[in-house]
């Protein structure tokens, strides 16, 4: 991937344009970058990504966003839409994870900007629940599969992160292992359902009772499954409860733009107690330009992005999201069952919709740049090395299971005649061949220095 994307066919923009250029112009150039990247990952051979696929949803999406993008949902006089369209997110999202069942305390939510945004929001209203009880110094606990999200978002508020192993036979939480790095200062735990990883469900209902045991909250990360799984126990697939019917769970963490089939940049955050929520709303009643309050970290929100996943849900209701799932649950394990089909490659643990595979003979590696050859986008991952693939709608389409079966046998054989050389890609998230994010850096550092150059001359003033 180049530093400068498209540069051989537009202009690189290296500051801002002395004069605007015309709307049909850049609305054109728009459509034909768009039309090529969308080609890379129509044809199904692209892990995660794009969870939906379906162009006439996106449009559909893209109509309702565009009644509201411009609409701020912190203005909620101005446009009350907003309040409808996050509470009944909410409420749907309570619905999906039972929270109606809940009776000993009043459940409740706020949408985000994205799985980190509802992690960061659910490790900030730990640690404030914990502030109250006086815990100065918070500790949160997860296991080592749990997603990187946490990490950062420990960083962000200022709570020590305790990691622990896990059990590398099921490639699930250790539940022994977490318990001892538990202590009077732990604020919470958390377990995935599933993690991104491998796909497997952590043993929520043991780590439940473990958070209610020595009293610390307990969240459960369904970013990525919060919004297929349920549907899939729902069809008769082997998944175990993760929700709220699990006395421990407090928070629960699901992304309306993965299998919500929303767009991109909006989250679900779930609490058990509305109380746990309430600690991280934000007041400054003191400030001169009047009283200021917002419900989480962010201030202005776009409604659009409220309005277009509100749309998205409504109009695809239990039904769709049972049809949807029943086809991604039956790839998935159609795509497993080509994986097991060759003795030199092992899947790990036993996952559901998302799925990791590895191998004793070879790097794995291999595979996976013989898959890159034939059009496959698969992730790469480390300790040991596999290769991951994240089932969507797309891989659901006629022809894209047979075609994975097909070039996993050439891509196997391929491993094996280059076992003794090293492999091509490696283990980036989200971009096992480019690193793509330091390529952005790059891209930027690039621009900057060369409009330095520019200007190095101009005096200051």
């Amino acid at each position: 991937m180049s530093f400068y994307p498209y540069a051989d066919e537009y202009p690189i923009v290296r500051g801002l344009p002395e004069r605007g250029r015309p709307k049909a112009e850049i609305l054109a150039e728009l459509h034909s970058m768009a039309e090529r990247e969308d080609a890379s990952w129509e044809n199904g051979k692209v892990s995660g990504s794009m969870y939906c696929g379906d162009h006439d949803h996106y449009a559909f999406m893209n109509e309702a966003f565009s009644l509201y993008g411009h609409m701020n949902a912190l203005q909620r006089d101005v446009c009350p839409s907003s309040t409808r369209f996050e509470g009944e997110l909410i409420a749907m999202g309570l619905d999906i994870m039972h929270g109606g069942e809940v009776h000993d305390t009043q459940p409740a939510g706020l949408v985000t900007s994205g799985g980190s945004g509802s992690i960061l929001h659910a490790v900030l209203a730990y640690r404030e629940a914990a502030a109250r009880r006086g815990i100065t110094r918070p500790s949160f606990v997860k296991p080592e599969t749990a997603h990187p999200a946490f990490d950062k978002a420990c960083h962000l508020v200022g709570v020590e992160l305790r990691i622990a192993p896990i059990d590398q036979k099921t490639a699930q939480a250790d539940v022994a292992a977490m318990e001892a790095l538990i202590d009077d200062t732990t604020i919470a735990i958390v377990g995935s359902a599933c993690n991104y990883g491998y796909g497997t469900i952590d043993p929520i209902a043991e780590l439940g009772e473990l958070a209610q045991s020595r009293g610390v909250g307990m969240h459960v990360d369904g970013c990525l499954g919060g919004l297929i799984l349920p549907f899939g126990e729902m069809l008769g697939f082997d998944i175990p409860a993760f929700d709220f019917r699990i006395p421990g769970v407090t928070t629960i963490s699901a992304d309306t733009h993965k299998y919500g089939y929303g767009l991109k940049g909006t989250s679900l955050l779930l609490f058990r107690d509305k109380e746990l929520r309430n600690g991280q709303y934000f007041f400054q009643t003191a400030w001169s330009g009047g009283k200021y309050c917002s419900p989480g970290i962010e201030g202005s929100r776009s409604s659009g992005l409220l309005a277009a996943s509100w749309a998205a849900m409504v109009s695809l209701g239990r039904e769709g999201y049972l049809a949807y799932a029943k086809a991604i649950f039956e790839t998935a394990f159609a795509m497993q069952d080509a994986v097991r089909s060759h003795p030199e490659l092992q899947i790990v643990g036993s996952p559901s919709f998302c799925f990791s595979f590895g191998s004793d003979e070879f790097d794995v590696y291999h595979v996976n740049d013989a898959l890159r050859a034939r059009g496959w986008r698969m992730n790469g991952q480390q300790y040991p090395n596999s290769i991951h693939m994240c089932v969507t709608r797309p891989q659901t389409q006629p022809g894209v299971r047979e075609a994975f079966a097909r070039d996993l046998t050439e891509s196997v054989a391929y491993a094996k005649e280059h076992a003794g050389e090293p492999a091509k890609s490696s283990s980036i998230y989200g971009g096992v061949a480019g690193g793509h994010t330091a390529e952005a850096g790059e891209f930027i550092r690039a621009v900057m220095s060369d409009m330095m150059d520019k200007h190095q001359s101009v005096p200051a003033h």
